[in-house]
């Protein structure tokens, strides 16, 4: 299940469903914006984040997707969301990449990231740019320490010298730096290594 922090999906973020799903993976993104009613939100948390995802697994389990079998990824916000969502549901695991809020919460119904990760249900993997100024180093340094308590699997990774997001450009490995070929390997590595 990937969610997505805007409105729209970026060629990017399409690129990456369409090689998931190339590696044989079923991928759903639920419209997160849907409740907008008029007003322009650019964050879903709380019980909303969990409606929306358990509307989606309940989709995914009703066409025999064994829960174990999901998975969750979110970048930026949205990864924020993802991590949150591991801390309230048992699925296969769970990645996030860049994702701010780690001691400060994002929004009134979002916990900041440290506080929320040595709860979490299921593996999670956490990609950061080392030189990005929404992940400071010393937070995700002390994020690493916090996820290190949880009862299941975790990993922290940064990348020095990167800036934001370690996801970018595209996913033609003869165009890609090595930090983010690497994060793109982890991704699906993380996905084969707990859902299959």
């Amino acid at each position: 299940m990937v969610l997505h922090e805007s409105r729209e999906f970026t060629d990017p973020l399409l690129d990456l469903m369409r090689s998931l799903a190339d590696d044989g993976w079923t991928v759903v993104a639920p419209d997160l914006f849907h409740r907008a009613n008029g007003v322009v939100s650019d964050q879903v948390f709380g019980a909303d984040l969990v409606e929306d995802f358990d509307a989606c697994f309940d989709w995914l389990t009703g066409h025999g997707v064994f829960q174990d079998c999901i998975g969750v990824l979110g970048f930026d916000s949205a990864g924020t969301a993802a991590a949150l969502v591991a801390t309230n549901r048992r699925i296969g695991a769970a990645i996030s990449v860049a994702a701010p809020g780690i001691e400060i919460p994002l929004g009134p119904d979002a916990l900041a990231l440290i506080a929320a990760v040595p709860q979490l249900l299921s593996p999670w993997l956490g990609l950061f740019g080392a030189d990005d100024p929404r992940t400071p180093p010393d937070q995700i340094d002390r994020l690493r320490d916090a996820a290190a308590r949880a009862v299941v699997a975790t990993l922290v990774v940064t990348y020095p010298g990167l800036g934001h997001r370690p996801d970018r450009p595209g996913f033609d490995p003869a165009e890609l730096d090595d930090a983010t070929l690497d994060a793109q390997t982890r991704i699906f590595e993380w996905f084969d290594s707990n859902l299959r």
